[in-house]
């Protein structure tokens, strides 16, 4: 295991040198990444190209048309200055509280019922809007949403990752872990938010949020016609459509109610929610006469680069899943007064070398089932611990073998280097602060 850590350690730096000191294309590093990393793990080279194209199909497959439509949406919003109106309205709702804490807030809440990579695609262009073409606003805002989002989805059912810990550490209390995650990703929600707090005041320009919001209320009065109520519908509806069929389960147990679970789980996919926020796009479109052919030429335009680079990313996590990273950890042995650390680490470390903070949710969760005893987290009340190490772990670090990562770069409009300092360093001080307050508060209160 030690060896392959090692391996995966050595692309991490091959990546941050290609990509931020050489400027070649992200996409042709990764490529070179996943060849080399492959060899390294002596794959046999016959199956080289099979595990490099599944990986590349499979994360196509996964979020290829959210992506596509995501961009079809923000295109849409753009043309028609749907942005505009939604940024102004929030900017004059909640001019009191600073603008980084806001979209924090929003990316949280949408992130229980939402897939953090759908809803950060479909979020990215508001929060792009309200930064006013100011850079460092623009990434202050970018990791304000990409945190609260991360937030709740590591710690929060019904997002897959809490549920399937909860059911491998056979929790039988769900109700406990809504409640101790969604307080625990709030915690995560403010660190973050203070982060990007910082970094959005480092944008230097001395506009006030009032003033913004009449900014942008000038440029809404001369350049659309839309009022909030209209322009939010394509962004919202997805959203709704997500967080309804989320809950599906809990309707399960009702009579009667079988077809209308299956429309609501039909509705509430992610790509038919997305392509639902498609059509009321282009109805806005529709309305302002614009062409929805232009629409959809910058909408692929925008997306083609984006997929590219984050299928070669699915591809690199495909090798590296070839990686013996678990290995013997199910016979170790530990005192029982290490508590949860030993949690974090197991995810911190598989979420750092193989990208998937839901893969770490379950596997860390499947390793510790039979380690609960010992480490003192065999109540109900230990599992929801563990489980709230386990997320934190699952956090440190989101970099180039994340899905998240790419997606989160690209359509913030950030480079390699600019995400590295920015959002990978923020999910650093996410998993390790949250961690440590988490700690404090298990040695306080016990299992």
């Amino acid at each position: 295991m030690g060896l392959d850590l090692l391996f995966i350690g050595i692309v991490i730096i091959w990546i941050i040198i290609g990509t931020s000191y050489l400027r070649w294309h992200p996409f042709f590093v990764l490529l070179i990444s996943a060849l080399g990393l492959a060899m390294l793990l002596q794959t046999p080279l016959i199956e080289i190209p099979k595990v490099i194209s599944v990986g590349f199909g499979n994360m196509f497959q996964n979020i290829g048309l959210l992506i596509l439509f995501g961009s079809f949406i923000g295109a849409a919003l753009e043309a028609t200055n749907a942005t505009q109106v939604i940024a102004q309205t929030i900017l004059k709702k909640f001019r009191r509280l600073p603008l980084p804490f806001v979209v924090s807030g929003l990316g949280y809440i949408v992130s229980i019922p939402v897939f953090c990579d759908a809803a950060f695609v479909i979020l990215a262009p508001l929060a792009k809007k309200m930064a006013l073409g100011n850079r460092l606003k623009r990434n202050g805002l970018t990791i304000a949403l990409s945190t609260g989002l991360f937030s709740a989805h590591v710690l929060v059912p019904p997002t897959p990752g809490p549920l399937a810990a909860a059911a491998n550490l056979q929790l039988k209390n769900l109700y406990v872990l809504l409640l101790g995650g969604g307080f625990f990703a709030l915690i995560l929600m403010l660190i973050g938010g203070f982060y990007a707090y910082y970094l959005f005041r480092k944008g230097k320009f001395e506009e006030s949020l009032t003033e913004i919001a009449a900014h942008t209320t000038q440029e809404q009065e001369t350049r659309s016609n839309l009022n909030f109520s209209l322009a939010i519908i394509p962004l919202a509806l997805p959203i709704l459509l997500m967080a309804f069929a989320a809950f599906t389960p809990f309707l399960s147990a009702i009579a009667g109610l079988y077809y209308v679970i299956v429309a609501l789980e039909f509705l509430g996919d992610p790509v038919i929610a997305l392509l639902v926020g498609v059509l009321t796009a282009f109805y806005l479109c529709f309305k302002q006469d614009l062409s929805i052919n232009d629409v959809i030429k910058k909408g692929i335009q925008q997306a083609a680069p984006i997929l590219l680079i984050t299928a070669m990313g699915g591809a690199l996590g495909s090798v590296i899943q070839q990686a013996n990273l678990t290995q013997g950890f199910e016979t170790l042995h530990f005192n029982a007064s290490i508590g949860l650390v030993i949690p974090f680490l197991l995810a911190a470390v598989l979420k750092s070398a193989q990208g998937s903070s839901t893969v770490a949710l379950i596997t860390v969760s499947s390793i510790l089932l039979p380690l609960l005893p010992a480490l003192g987290l065999d109540s109900e009340t230990g599992k929801v611990w563990a489980i709230l190490a386990i997320g934190a772990g699952s956090v440190t670090v989101s970099h180039a073998n994340d899905s998240y990562f790419w997606i989160v770069s690209q359509l913030g409009e950030m480079s390699v280097k600019e995400a590295y300092r920015t959002h990978t360093f923020a999910t650093f001080l996410q998993g390790v602060i949250g961690f440590i307050l988490l700690l404090l508060a298990f040695n306080l209160l016990g299992a």
